[in-house]
Parts: C-alpha cells; sequence; structure tokens
C-alpha cells in the first residue's frame, strides 16, 4: 500500500475489478496478490514484478518462482525465475539447480532474399552437459514440443516431390545435441563398452577435435548411441525425420531457419552457387569447427551445411500418409523400439533399407541445404558428408 496515498492500489498491486477500477477498489496483497499478478493476462513487467516479490513470502513464495522456473512457457519469465534462484543460498535450491538444465543465450539472426540482415534478436534457451568421460562432454538443447507445419510448398524454389505434401505434425519436447557429434565426443564413446559393433575411433576425413566426426555410417551412429545410452542411463537416439524438421525450423515456414537464403557468412556451403538472389561466398571445401555460424532459434547451431545428419527414419518417397505424432515412419518397427536405443540395436536384424539425412554439408549447393531437403543413403554408406546429432527424452521441463 502507498503509504502517502493508502487507497490507491501500487504501481504493481493486483487490483480486482481490473485496470480502470475506480478509486477506494480491493487491493490484492500478500501471496494472492502475487499470484493474481501472475495472470497469464497481465503485462510481462508485472509478472516478473511478481516474481521477485514471491520471495518475500518464504516457502510458498519460493515454490512459486521454482514453478515458474520449471513450467511457464514464457522463456523471458523462466529466465527471470532462473536468475532469481541463483541468488538463493538454500542447500536444496543449489542442488535443485546444479541437477537441472541452464539457460543460455545467443543472438538470431533473419535475412531477406538478398542475403542482407534483417533482424537480430536474442534468445534464451536451456541446455545441460552430458558428462561422456575423460572431461569431455556433450551439450544438449531443450526443444519445447508444438505442432509446425512439415515439407516445402509447392512456390519453394527448388524444392521436389518427395518434400510433399505438407503435413502438419505434433512434436512432443525434447533434448537434442547443440552441435553435430565431434570428433572429440566419438572418440570418447568408442572408449565405451561395445553393444554390438566395432567403431573406428578415428574415421573422419577432415580431421579435427572441435569438427564434426563424419565418414560414419547409420549403424555406426546406432553403436554411438546405444554406448553413451548404457554409459549414462539416459536413452540417446537418431532424431526423427520429423524430430530434425521441427528442431531446425524452428518457428520459421522460410526454405531456411535464416530466411530466404543463405550466405557464408551464415553456414558451411559451396558457395561458388546461390540461392535466391544471394551473392556468391566461400567454398572452404571441407569441414568447420561447430558452432562456427548463428544458430536458430532453439539454440542450434549448423543445421544447415557442414554435415548431413542422420535420421532414424527409412526412406519413403514423400509424405503420403507420413505419421503426423513425430514418430519415427517405419512400418517394420514401433517407434517405442527405437526409444530404447541398447535394445533395438541388438535385436536389429540385417536391416538394410535406406535410411533420411538431412541438412547439407560443405560439398553442396544452398538448395541442397535447405530445411525441407530429403536425402536417403544405405545405412553402412560412410562418407565425409555424413555425421550426425543425438537427441534425448525430456524428463525435466
Amino acid at each position: 500500500m502507498n503509504i502517502n496515498q493508502p487507497n490507491e492500489p501500487r504501481k504493481d498491486d493486483a487490483v480486482l475489478g481490473g485496470k480502470n477500477t475506480p478509486r477506494n477498489a480491493a487491493v490484492l496483497g500478500g501471496i494472492q496478490g502475487v499470484k493474481a499478478r501472475l495472470n497469464d493476462a497481465n503485462p510481462l513487467e508485472v509478472k516478473i514484478a511478481a516474481l521477485k516479490d514471491a520471495l518475500n513470502y518464504g516457502e510458498e513464495g519460493v515454490d512459486i518462482v521454482i514453478k515458474a522456473w520449471r513450467e511457464n512457457p514464457l522463456i523471458e519469465m523462466k529466465f527471470a525465475a532462473y536468475q532469481l534462484l541463483k541468488e538463493r543460498k538454500e542447500p536444496q535450491i543449489k542442488r535443485l539447480l546444479s541437477d537441472a538444465p541452464k539457460l543460455f543465450n545467443y543472438d538470431v539472426i533473419t535475412v531477406n532474399n538478398q542475403g542482407l540482415e534483417i533482424s537480430r534478436q536474442k534468445h534464451f534457451a536451456y541446455s545441460f552437459k552430458e558428462d561422456i568421460g575423460n572431461g569431455v562432454t556433450l551439450d544438449m538443447v531443450y526443444i519445447s514440443g508444438g505442432t509446425f507445419t512439415m515439407g516445402a510448398p509447392t512456390t519453394e524454389a527448388e524444392s521436389s516431390d518427395n518434400e510433399k505434401p505438407q503435413h502438419q505434425v505434433t512434436i512432443q519436447p525434447f533434448f537434442m545435441g547443440k552441435y553435430a557429434t565431434t570428433q572429440t565426443q566419438w572418440k570418447a564413446v568408442t572408449k565405451l563398452p561395445k553393444i554390438k559393433r566395432d567403431l573406428d575411433p578415428d574415421p573422419s576425413y577432415f580431421k579435427g577435435d572441435n569438427r564434426p566426426v563424419e565418414n560414419v555410417s547409420w549403424y555406426d551412429s546406432l553403436e554411438f548411441c546405444a554406448r553413451l545410452s548404457q554409459k549414462t542411463g539416459r536413452n540417446y537416439r537418431l532424431p526423427s525425420e520429423a524430430e530434425w524438421e521441427y528442431a531446425c525450423r524452428a518457428g520459421t515456414i522460410t526454405p531456411f531457419h535464416f530466411g530466404e537464403t543463405i550466405t557464408t557468412d551464415l553456414a558451411n556451403y559451396n558457395g561458388n552457387e546461390t540461392y535466391a538472389i544471394a551473392p556468391k561466398g566461400k567454398y572452404r571445401e571441407k569441414t568447420t569447427e561447430v558452432g562456427s555460424f548463428p544458430p536458430n532459434a532453439f539454440g542450434l547451431y549448423d543445421m544447415h551445411g557442414n554435415v548431413y545428419e542422420w535420421c532414424a527414419d527409412p526412406w519413403h518417397g514423400n509424405y503420403q500418409e507420413a505419421p503426423t505424432d513425430g514418430s519415427v515412419w517405419d512400418e517394420e518397427n514401433n517407434d517405442n523400439r527405437y526409444q530404447n536405443p541398447v535394445n533395438f540395436l541388438v535385436n536389429l536384424g540385417n536391416d538394410d533399407r535406406s535410411r533420411l539425412l538431412r541438412g547439407g554439408s560443405w560439398l553442396n549447393a544452398p538448395r541442397r541445404c535447405r530445411l525441407a531437403l530429403r536425402l536417403n543413403s544405405a545405412p553402412d554408406t560412410r562418407f565425409s558428408l555424413f555425421g550426425f546429432r543425438v537427441v534425448c527424452g525430456a524428463p525435466w521441463t
């Protein structure tokens, strides 16, 4: 309450009756006022101020902030709650924060059809580090669930029939590798106990600890996922094709998550060729270190170019009768089998069906790096264009 004007609500008080309530209207104070100010209808700054005030009300207020950090759909609210909790000294809160994903921030760039930057926005995402062993970690980024339109529209330049028809797909939350799997991570996992297949600890054509591992087959990537899953107790697997495209789009509907085109300042591809009316650029003729270019809105790096990424699905010639729930499209194996990488690999017979790859590579023209572009290859193919990134479930939200 304002001491000088006791009948006037304070700036951030919750007022019964709404914004235009007359003088002497009832003002909700205490913890109930905090809860009222967190209502979805209130402006963001009011809700953030309410979170700060919640900490004045003991354990119940702390619980409100924890709930906002874990469950609020607005990343700004999550970030505000996280920042408040970081300042707390209670051991149980410190343990809670140490076991949960952390927020990181980054700029998201959008370009026009000439490749000129037209916007740059600050975004936040959650990630956690998985300890592989010997000081090697794997950064995993939280991908919130949602519904999106998968595939290329009929108007998209240089699109193919196998990218159609467009269809709605609903994706459940999951975590995805912030980067394509690196050679350091690959080497660390090859030292773990074998599940079914031997792995070459140094298969890549282009050497570099922080470059993506390449020259690995679909079968090789399954063995990697199974060994990592057995080590960590968390089910690491290849993404379904739908999960990969959803993660790459990150809410966009353009040919690239950057917008109408890409440039060699944004991705690693054959810059001698162009898309839309963007200029030519560098052709590096090799892979680059992961994270060398800006991320998408989910905080994922190198989703266009550098290396193609294996997906779990067998090849289908178009999207007729494709699943709409984000699952692996496989008539011979239920999606639940893919969710347990160790059992899936152990029980996998001689399955030589072609498998999906997405994203394009250092060798390809930009049209081959479009996010709707689909490539298929035999599952035992090893090529300097082919790598992968892993996903896992999202028990924490």
